[in-house]
């Protein structure tokens, strides 16, 4: 292929190093040499992921994990713009701030249903095993050089507006891909099997329905517990899912995969776990309850949780 998922990795490390930069240079932060490291790390694991080896990049997912865990990550100082400035440009650009977020989602389908079959030269112009996300990854690159021509901004202007944003959200930035990692060590280390086991004693396994609520409210609730579908979807998915559902009872793969996400994403909407959905968006808005989101959630995450029962009971046999 021409355009990699390497790119793309590469591209975010570039941008964490210079994240990294700035933080440094931000005397007024008084966690900046614990925040620069941090962020420093974790470029490294973009940058050179692919040849440090398995036990140094260990270590360093471990320093990661100590400095969060101390409360090394810290909120820098920025050059904000006035209100009557920010409603003045609000008010030239008009509609036009839409454009750079609709066109991530609209350059990523086109670029995975579409691009994705175009050859230059007999290779393929995107790398066909992650195409989605390599169609993202340039969706966001067209993004940021629409809203720079838009704006008539610089590209620094973007990483520190970039800086100030990942600030604010702090070391949960990272908790998605942390999470994803951690269920596939889940899975490797065998606890699918554990709720293999453990499900089978606690219901009939004969009973369809009974297995695909016991697949679903697992997706959700071990999402509650992970914090993220995507740590909870190979656990659950090798526990429940194939073994019961796919393999037992012969359930339809692509219905279960689909509709089991969804069941996680159920989970997503009720746990401070998933502090990058529920406990940032509070603090952005400075709710004087930290958990208001996941409380205003929860009717909605209980009726979608309901209905993919009852959905995946119907097309996934």
């Amino acid at each position: 292929m021409i355009i990699s998922l390497e790119y793309i990795y590469y591209i975010a490390g570039i941008f964490l190093a210079l994240i990294t930069v700035l933080t440094l240079k931000d005397k007024k932060n008084p966690k900046r040499i614990s925040s620069a490291t941090f962020w420093g790390l974790y470029s490294l694991t973009f940058l050179f992921g692919k040849v440090i080896p398995p036990m140094y990049m260990g270590v360093i997912v471990i320093l990661i994990a100590v400095i969060a865990g101390a409360n090394g990550v810290g909120i820098g100082s920025f050059k904000e713009s006035t209100e009557k400035q920010r409603k003045e440009s609000a008010r030239k650009l008009g509609n036009s701030l839409f454009l750079p977020a609709l066109l991530i989602p609209i350059v990523t389908i086109v670029g995975t249903l579409w691009v994705k079959n175009i050859k230059i030269g007999g290779l393929f112009l995107l790398d066909n095993s992650n195409v989605t996300i390599v169609s993202l990854g340039l969706a966001c690159l067209a993004a940021l050089f629409v809203a720079l021509i838009l704006t008539k901004e610089k590209g620094m202007q973007a990483i520190k507006e970039s800086r100030r944003l990942i600030d604010t959200i702090g070391w949960a930035a990272i908790l998605p891909q942390m999470l994803a990692a951690l269920g596939g060590l889940f899975t490797v280390a065998g606890v699918g099997t554990a709720v293999t086991k453990l499900v089978s004693g606690a219901i009939p396994v004969d009973n369809k329905f009974l297995v695909v609520v016991a697949y679903a409210v697992g997706m959700a609730l071990f999402t509650m517990v992970m914090g993220n579908a995507f740590a909870a979807f190979p656990v659950i998915t090798g526990g429940i899912g194939l073994p019961l559902v796919v393999h037992m009872h012969g359930g339809n793969p692509a219905v279960l995969a689909a509709i089991g996400m969804f069941s996680g994403y159920c989970g997503t909407l009720m746990t401070p776990m998933a502090a990058n959905y529920n406990i940032v968006p509070a603090a952005l808005l400075d709710l004087p309850d930290k958990n208001g989101v996941i409380k205003a959630q929860v009717p909605t995450a209980l009726l979608l949780l309901t209905v993919n029962i009852f959905l995946m009971y119907f097309l996934v046999y």
